[in-house]
């Protein structure tokens, strides 16, 4: 073994090298960003499209689909799902993982440039915008006003005040504000006025743009100066608007707009609240750069903020609403501990083994740098301290030792039979050098297969197995190098104390039971073989029991609720019913678990033109501050939620793994039409309603919100020489909205929106208050033109890859997993013959992504492994020997999950993925060995008896160490504690049953099946005998 034997000739070399990645990885993990999970979210572009008045149909067939069919065929286009709402049209374009966004982006501005001469004029221009994961805020701070401030006036403040503070932190890429109540100058026409001055919106509009106006007039230019001639915006202020001349009266006096309206500064958008624990306010939502420290970010805002507080105006106030970094913080805090407690137990197993503080203390150090030589991996691929590269860094730390602790095993043996230290190095090195490189090189092999679980869980697990991959092969390597160098320095043959005297008796005892039991076992194969079949057997028939899920529930101390009435409901009913659910939630704020409650109404913060919805988001105090879980707060929320029947709704935890997934369960049907997909929809609602597991499923297509219908008599209209369009756009004026200039307030730019009276548009019989012009110039009543009909209709209209499509959404009861939920569903959908096709989003999207990819990997796997054991073992016979343990592990963790009632979810599943490899080891090491046994010329019984038997110190060792090592996962608490749990259970159990049956399933199976097998070395040195007699037969030497 090269490696080995120049690092315990030239011992300086060995130090050097280990002291370069120390400094390496310790300087990469200072550089290295921190956030709470890898950047995996797909590229995904969106395009938005604002129709003000116009209806849910209307958008769809005039804006969304133009837009969807000049999309498809862009390159890499994986879905494409859209939203019709009265008045908005968002499209949403994801890619296949690895796109690049940018690109991405500009092929779709492209493609909608093209169709943007097709789409109404009344149409604002459609909005592309690139949907990073990184653009979500990872801090919010909620404002609340000084008494006597208005909503205006709060803003206003922190939009020129606050926000460019906040920008200038080093990492925020944007600063976002929500519930801003931004001003606008809002004229309220009033109709009769209108009328009785002969006028129509359409004259309010064209003076408003002919008159407001801004423009430059070119410059004056003498020998002496040259000066720039500018024509003033004339009207700022609502009085100045008040005085703006609309038209002429019949005696020729003119009309100004004050006649004909009332003109008030007041929110662009009226209708929609943010309240901070029942108090009106803002929020400030910092937004990082993409690849900054998430951890600093926030840290420099909250000082920042901090800063800020002690100059605020009297009575305002600013707190902390949701931080990102708190869980991250206490989550990283916990793996570290975690960590720290994986590795004293382990160097705790090695000294008991051992009984020298001289011979721990190699491991000991091995185990630090390997750990910080893998941060420079990370660094070097691009890669960050997230949650994930942390929790391959804790199964490291008993995968990493392993390697150190059969060379020192190995050594100290040979040590303890009288051999030199120096000597005893070199040559206990060489002899388990093979097994050393075998069992490092299947680890790695392991987690290659994991880098290509399809989608986005395999981008998120990329980084684990990387993290994985290059501690195991620093592991190997200084195993190789530092170790042997080390125990030619540290080691010696010394008298052993009375705990390592009392360790070594009770171990010979369990050596010579051991060889014992394996002799009978070795003369009775089928009683091994059963035993094996039945715990298989067993394994197989509580795999069948698992719930499986994406990912396991956390306790991430954050609630949010989405809250919905009966369509059509008013602004103010919403915020009525809004806060009958604050008197449910705000007596938990304070001396209760709730350490925040935000409210918003609607949910959209108004961006559609719908009230029947609203949200709220908890945020509980720490976990060391409170005794319950966040599933018990939810679960005394949704029964208090179920006494008010005007509101539709559940509380949730969002998914550990961020990306604003909303409800886990959504499941897509699709059809010809949106009549044709209801009837499948109502039986499969009804269907699910039956179901506990299924907690209030709920359908984006609701045929129930109220709407008026205009017919325009075309025929009379015609006679009378009046438009279609003419009386569209007075209605969208009045009954809608148009924004139709802008004006300049302290050098800030805002629009100029001009609607009817709120007073003017309460009823039906309000719209015979509307006139319109003729071609002659005379004012027609449009109720002279018009008959108006009841009708109810969707609010929202879904389309998944260009088919119309509903969408249902709900949550999942406690116990009841992802999995079954979406089996359900399917099978209720197959029933329905008016379902075409079925989708998934969000979660549930996720979720089948890579459902099915796990057992490819897991079978690709074994394959992998067995092949670079082949190659090594130069056998196609001792790697099936040892890929035999493969089975008994994964029987293991089974068992384990079952056992502690974990589910089958992402994390247990590439805990079953590692198996593979933990349980190969310790067939390594015995086939390894008894092999070298043979070739020394030990009988093959007796080999492998020998073989067994010596390995079983370091088998254990190596078991118990990596056992003792995730320990602290399976026993994890706190923030991540979930996955950490579900990890950890996988490979304490796996790897606990694995190498109790291993020790005697594998001498079985090697008696029954290697008996005709050589070393890997018989071609080599059939070859060197060969060219030691001359080449064999017919060789001729040559002449002298």
């Amino acid at each position: 073994m090269l490696l080995s034997d120049v690092s315990v000739k030239r011992p300086v070399f060995a130090a050097v090298m280990a002291i370069l990645l120390t400094i390496v990885g310790t300087v990469a993990f200072f550089t290295l960003s921190v956030r709470e999970y890898p950047d995996v979210d797909p590229p995904i572009v969106s395009v938005e499209t604002t129709y003000t008045g116009a209806a849910a149909n209307v958008v769809e067939s005039r804006v969304t689909q133009l837009i969807e069919e000049r999309l498809a065929g862009i390159e890499g286009i994986q879905t494409i799902t859209s939203r019709s709402r009265d008045g908005q049209s968002d499209i949403s374009v994801e890619f296949t993982p690895g796109r690049d966004i940018d690109a991405a982006a500009n092929d779709v501005r492209d493609r909608v440039g093209g169709v943007a001469d097709d789409l109404p004029d009344d149409a604002l221009p459609p909005e592309i915008r690139k949907v990073d994961a990184d653009a979500q805020p990872i801090l919010w701070f909620t404002l609340s006003a000084p008494p006597g401030w208005s909503r205006i006036q709060l803003s206003d403040y922190v939009d020129r005040v606050l926000v460019d503070r906040f920008s200038a932190i080093d990492g925020v890429a944007q600063v976002r504000i929500g519930g801003e109540a931004r001003p606008a100058m809002r004229v309220w026409l009033n109709p009769e006025k209108l009328a009785a001055f002969s006028l129509t919106p359409g004259d309010v509009e064209s003076a408003l743009r002919t008159q407001n106006v801004e423009l430059p007039a070119g410059r004056i230019e003498a020998q002496s100066q040259n000066v720039t001639v500018r024509v003033n915006r004339p009207f700022q202020t609502a009085a100045e608007f008040g005085q703006l001349v609309v038209g002429r009266g019949a005696g020729g006096y003119l009309v100004r707009l004050s006649d004909v309206a009332r003109v008030e500064e007041a929110p662009e958008n009226l209708y929609s609240s943010f309240r901070a624990n029942g108090e009106t306010g803002v929020g400030i939502g910092i937004i990082r750069q993409s690849g900054a420290n998430t951890l600093a970010v926030a840290d420099a805002a909250k000082a920042v903020a901090a800063q800020m507080r002690k100059n605020l105006p009297a009575g305002m106030t600013m707190e902390t609403g949701t931080d990102s970094s708190l869980f991250i913080s206490r989550a990283i805090d916990a793996v570290y501990h975690t960590m720290a407690e994986a590795a004293v137990l382990v160097v705790a197993v090695i000294f008991l083994f051992l009984g020298s503080w001289r011979a721990t203390l190699i491991p000991a150090v091995t185990v630090p740098i390997c750990l910080l030589a893998t941060f420079a991996v990370l660094w070097f691929l691009g890669f960050s301290i997230n949650l994930l590269t942390l929790l391959a860094l804790v199964l490291a730390i008993g995968l990493v030792v392993d390697d150190a602790i059969v060379v020192l095993e190995n050594v100290y043996h040979r040590i303890e039979q009288g051999e030199d230290p120096l000597a005893a190095a070199y040559l206990g090195t060489r002899q388990v050098g093979f097994a050393v490189i075998s069992t490092t090189l299947v680890v790695c092999a392991v987690f290659v297969p994991v880098m290509f679980i399809a989608g986005q869980s395999g981008l998120l697990f990329r980084e684990l197995a990387a993290a994985m991959i290059g501690a195991v092969a620093f592991s190997g390597f200084l195993a190789l190098t530092l170790a042997p160098m080390l125990c030619s320095k540290l080691l010696r043959n010394e008298e052993r104390g009375r705990l390592a005297q009392w360790v070594d008796d009770r171990f010979r005892r369990i050596e010579t039971g051991y060889a014992t039991v394996l002799e009978r076992a070795l003369g009775r194969p089928l009683l091994v073989l059963g035993g094996v079949g039945a715990l298989l057997a067993g394994a197989a028939g509580l795999f069948l029991t698992l719930q499986s899920e994406l990912v396991p529930t956390e306790d991430i101390g954050i609630i949010t609720m989405q809250l919905s009435t009966a369509e059509g409901t008013g602004f103010d009913e919403l915020e009525r019913q809004m806060a009958q659910v604050e008197k449910i939630v705000l007596p938990m704020v304070g001396d209760g678990v709730i350490r925040r409650a935000i409210t918003r109404a609607p949910a959209s913060f108004g961006a559609t033109e719908d009230f029947n919805s609203g949200a709220m988001t908890l945020f509980l105090k720490p976990w060391e501050d409170r005794d319950v879980k966040t599933q018990d707060v939810i679960d005394e929320i949704n029964a208090k939620l179920r006494d008010l029947p005007a509101m539709r709704g559940n509380a949730t935890s969002p998914s550990s793994l961020g990306g604003g997934r909303g409800q886990p369960l959504n499941f897509v049907i699709a059809g010809a039409s949106y009549e044709e997909l209801a009837r499948a929809r109502d039986r499969i609602l009804a269907a699910a309603a039956d179901n506990p597991g299924i907690i209030n499923l709920d359908s984006d297509y609701k045929e129930t919100k109220p709407q008026l219908l205009i017919d325009v008599n075309t025929a009379r209209a015609g006679d009378l020489g009046v438009s279609v369009d003419a009386v569209s756009q007075a209605l969208q004026t009045l009954m809608g909205s148009r924004r139709v200039s802008t004006y300049v307030d302290r050098g800030e730019e805002y629009r100029v929106i001009v609607q009817a009276d709120p007073s003017g548009r309460k009823v039906e019989q309000d719209l015979g208050r509307v006139y319109v012009r003729s071609m002659s110039g005379q004012l027609v009543p449009l109720a002279n033109l018009v008959t108006v009909r009841e009708s109810a209709d969707a609010r929202e209209l879904g389309r998944f890859n260009k088919m119309r499509a509903i969408t249902l959404s709900g949550g999942l009861a406690p116990g009841y997993s992802l999995g079954k939920a979406l089996t359900f569903l399917e099978e209720q959908a197959a029933a329905s013959p008016e379902v075409t096709a079925v989708g998934y989003r969000g979660e549930s999207h996720a979720y089948k992504e890579s459902g099915g990819s796990i057992l490819i990997v897991f079978l690709l796997t074994i394959v992998i492994v067995y092949l670079v054991l082949a190659a090594q073992f130069e056998s196609f016979v001792h790697p099936g020997v040892i890929i035999t343990t493969v089975p008994l592990a994964v029987a293991g963790g089974v068992i384990g999950l079952a056992v502690m009632g974990q589910t089958l979810n992402l994390y247990s599943q590439v805990g079953i993925v590692m198996l593979v490899g933990l349980a190969a080891k310790n067939g390594i090491l015995i086939v390894e060995f008894a092999n070298q046994l043979r070739d020394e010329g030990v009988a093959f019984i007796a080999a492998i008896q020998q073989a067994a038997v010596r390995r079983l110190r370091p088998i254990l060792m190596t078991s118990i160490a990596t056992v003792a090592g995730a320990v602290p996962l399976m026993i994890a608490s706190g923030a991540g504690a979930a996955a950490r749990r579900a990890i950890g259970v996988v490979v304490v159990w796996g790897v606990s049953i694995a190498t109790i049956f291993t020790l005697f399933m594998i001498p079985v199976l090697y008696v029954l099946m290697a008996r005709r097998t050589g070393s890997p070395l018989a071609v080599t040195r059939k070859l060197e005998a060969a060219l030691e007699n001359g080449g064999g037969p017919g060789h001729s030497q040559p002449a002298e």
